[in-house]
């Protein structure tokens, strides 16, 4: 397939870096380069580390309408300033 590419600077300087290593041509790089960039995609499942933030010591049951109300007041507070 026969198509034109866009690159960053970058990934042409990092293109370049790879085909002097290894004495390839522009072609040869880019195709090694996409096939190790998605052969690297799902190796490794992506993970976020949890904590534990104990019991709540606040209802939360109401905390969008607290959360509402305490921006109004934000917002009332920064109004009555500039007046």
């Amino acid at each position: 397939m026969r198509t034109t590419v866009k690159l960053d600077a970058d990934v042409e300087a990092l293109l370049n870096d790879l085909r002097r290593e290894h004495n390839l041509s522009l072609d040869e790089a880019v195709n090694r380069a996409i096939r190790a960039g998605l052969a690297a995609t799902g190796s490794q499942p992506f993970g976020s580390p949890t904590r534990d933030m104990g019991t709540p010591t606040v209802d939360l049951g109401q905390a969008l309408e607290r959360a509402g109300a305490l921006e109004d007041e934000e917002l009332l507070r920064k109004t009555s300033i500039r007046e």
